[in-house]
């Protein structure tokens, strides 16, 4: 598959390696402006969060928090040790591709009352009422980014493809979407006993420090 970019897509791509969206969205409960917060931590530095109304400065703050324990867990840091050898320094983020993947693709187990249709929508709307409080580059993605759907995009080997496809044309010229994909589709079994054993323990750690 050859997928064509036009170049307003620019700035989608150079956010790309921001990841994890989902699993930041998913944690910050149903709180929309933390939310928001959460979604735009990684472009919001040092001590820029000031600048923001409380809601959306705590999820900022939140953001860094969950990074932080992520990074720290050794299910986690196991998963990126697992992948190292197949994808070197690019271990970490595949490792958080991975993730994003696999909370997508298993959302009904962790958001019984809600499927990922209707999470990543009513997301979506937070995110335009809050449109005003997106730093710049978020604003260049952002209706890319809701037009075609990432957040459900990640719930299937296609559309984890379609986003590995565009770092590897924009950004990050060593990762190989087919390879990525066959190396899922060997280990998902592996990958997913992980991450099951993973969630609970964030999804604690992000309503205590809520």
């Amino acid at each position: 598959m050859h997928t064509q970019f036009c170049h307003q897509d620019t700035a989608f791509i150079s956010s790309v390696l921001s990841l994890n969206y989902l699993a930041h969205i998913y944690l910050s409960g149903n709180d929309r402006k933390l939310q928001v917060g959460n979604f735009i931590g990684d472009f919001v530095k040092g001590s820029q969060h000031e600048d923001y109304p409380a809601r959306i400065r705590a999820g900022i703050l939140l953001h860094r928090e969950i990074d932080h324990f992520t990074d720290e867990h050794p299910i986690f840091r196991e998963t990126v040790h697992f992948l190292r050898p197949t994808f070197s320094r690019y271990s970490g983020i595949m490792a958080d591709m991975y993730y994003d993947y696999l909370l997508a693709s298993d959302f009904r187990r962790y958001s019984p009352k809600r499927n990922l249709h209707c999470f990543a929508t009513n997301f979506y709307l937070s995110v335009l009422g809050n449109y005003r409080w997106l730093p710049k580059r978020v604003k260049g993605f952002i209706f890319h980014f809701i037009s075609t759907n990432r957040l459900k995009k990640y719930a299937s080997y296609d559309g984890l493809h379609n986003t590995l496809t565009i770092m590897h044309m924009h950004k990050a010229k060593a990762i190989n979407p087919e390879l990525s994909i066959s190396f899922l589709k060997e280990n998902e079994k592996y990958l997913r006993e992980g991450f099951r054993e993973f969630m609970p323990e964030v999804i604690d750690f992000a309503a205590n420090a809520l």
